[in-house]
């Protein structure tokens, strides 16, 4: 994952830090030294860096504060707040409103990724209710009009192109006038990459912009542009208004550092970033959400809006019952299975939880658990009604096993295998019994449900240690109550951490 090198250098800074008997200027200096190198390393510019350094040194001053003032924490929080300000210029990108059309042009260099980014963009809002459209104004490289025609005929959006026409300016105008009249609400223009020496593409890209009049020009950034991106955003900014920023191949093995220098240059927020090839990989940039989960704390927020977007509302109760009961079916299994595919990538699940690092979800391992979880839910969709409701293991005999293995075309292996993980989760699940149910209205304080030696006995030891132990646990769970968590949250944060 970009940027998850410097994360652990940030970490392992601050972690040092922790360590450390006495802060004093010199642990603090040697921090801020580690920090500078490493976004030095992530090819975060050298100003930007420096101006950081600075201010931190500003805020924590060691001498001025008074005996009693947790030391750490107050580095902590600065470093957090520098590294926040260095991504958010402090205002907020034009958004697009239902029902009344708008224009977004997305501008960048040649292999940004920008025409798939359209897409995923337009797919996002067609998701949320809008009636997106897309108009191809690259005439200049060969394919492009085909791969957004894929890409759109794929994602059910309409699209405007031509084969023929070789004017941008014109295609670009006329497919806007189409889909204003089709009452489209949210009309995307895909330009030809181009960079700062190219003047007559710049040229190009003004007469676009001046023809269409877009309420947002979107900066569609590569993440693993390195030092260059500082000076090619800023020559953007300068041709035209640059509203926005969007990242993509955030899933790449690039330092990424780049994409904090352009919004430096643009002044401009990221509002997405892009972290996959798929449609659905394609996240909202929150940037206290992003640097927390770059510091290895989480993003409790974001991992509960998953969790609520996943389990419907009057699904819950019934959920938290289960929970109390300790009967763990593999019905259950099979519905906390298609909940935590309907999360998204895991990787991107895993990387909300704190104490979680990158380390711990490499790439590969991420796509083979979603295959595992797939092939499991195969072989489930070959059970009877009653095998699937008992929480018996015994009934599943040598026969009912062969049947199951022909009936999903597995191996008996591998059948063997999901009721090996079926035993490991139902185990887990039967240390939740006796839960005390929250009545409704009071879902709120979770540390009432559940007590942090409870939850120490669910969570895999790993993520116990790498959260701080039963300290980590105590402060996590102090934290989700104050947020509004519930037991039904973090039983969806075992089942996630579990897979």
């Amino acid at each position: 994952m970009v940027l998850a090198q410097l994360g652990t250098s940030i970490t392992r800074a601050l972690q040092q830090m922790s360590n450390a008997t006495v802060i004093d200027e010199k642990v603090l200096n040697d921090c801020l030294n580690e920090i500078t190198r490493a976004l030095l390393q992530a090819d975060v510019q050298f100003k930007l860096v420096r101006d950081m350094q600075t201010n931190i040194k500003k805020i924590v001053n060691l001498d001025d504060l008074a005996a009693g003032h947790n030391k750490r924490r107050i580095i902590q929080q600065a470093i957090f707040n520098e590294l926040c300000k260095m991504l958010d210029p402090g205002k907020p990108s034009f958004t697009p409103k239902k029902g009344k059309t708008s224009v977004v042009m997305f501008v960048g260099l040649q292999g940004s990724g920008k025409t798939t980014t359209c897409t995923k963009y337009a797919y996002y809002h067609q998701k949320k209710g809008w009636k997106p459209a897309l108009v191809c104004a690259d005439t200049f490289r060969a394919g492009a009009f085909d791969q957004l025609k894929q890409n759109a005929t794929k994602a059910k959006i309409p699209f405007y192109g031509s084969y023929m026409e070789s004017d941008p300016v014109k295609i670009a105008v006329e497919g806007v006038e189409r889909f204003k009249k089709e009452n489209c609400d949210l009309i995307i223009v895909d330009t030809s990459g181009r960079h700062k020496q190219e003047a007559a593409l710049f040229e190009e890209m003004r007469q676009v912009s001046e023809a269409t009049k877009p309420d947002l020009v979107i900066f569609v950034m590569d993440s693993s542009i390195g030092q260059a991106a500082f000076d090619q955003a800023q020559a953007f900014k300068q041709s035209v208004a640059v509203g926005a920023v969007i990242v993509t191949k955030m899933d790449g093995h690039a330092k990424g550092g780049g994409a904090l220098s352009a919004v430096a240059a643009t002044k401009s927020p990221v509002i997405f970033i892009g972290t996959g090839e798929h449609m659905d990989e394609f996240e909202v940039f929150d940037v206290k959400p992003f640097v927390s989960r770059l510091l290895g704390m989480g993003d409790w927020s974001g991992f509960m809006d998953k969790i609520h977007e996943v389990v419907p509302m009057d699904q819950q109760p019934e959920l938290l019952q289960k929970l109390s009961e300790g009967n763990f079916t593999l019905r259950i299994m099979y519905e906390q299975f298609q909940n935590i595919l309907k999360m998204g990538p895991i990787g991107q699940v895993f990387s909300m939880l704190p104490g979680f690092s990158a380390e711990l979800m490499p790439k590969g391992h991420e796509k083979e658990s979603q295959a595992k979880i797939k092939r499991y839910m195969t072989m489930m969709d070959s059970m009877t009604n009653e095998e699937l409701d008992s929480s018996n293991p015994k009934l599943i005999n040598e026969s009912r096993i062969m049947r199951i293995a022909r009936g999903s075309g597995r191996q008996v292996r591998e059948v063997m295998e999901m009721f090996e993980e079926y035993k490991r989760l139902a185990k887990i699940w039967s240390k939740m019994k006796g839960l005390k149910i929250p009545k409704k209205g009071e879902m709120s304080a979770l540390s009432r449900n559940m007590n942090a030696q409870h939850m120490s006995k669910v969570l895999p030891p790993q993520m116990l240690k790498q959260i701080g132990g039963m300290g980590g646990l105590q402060n996590l769970m102090k934290q989700m109550g104050s947020m509004g968590g519930s037991a039904k949250d973090m039983m969806g944060m075992f089942g996630g951490g579990e897979k």
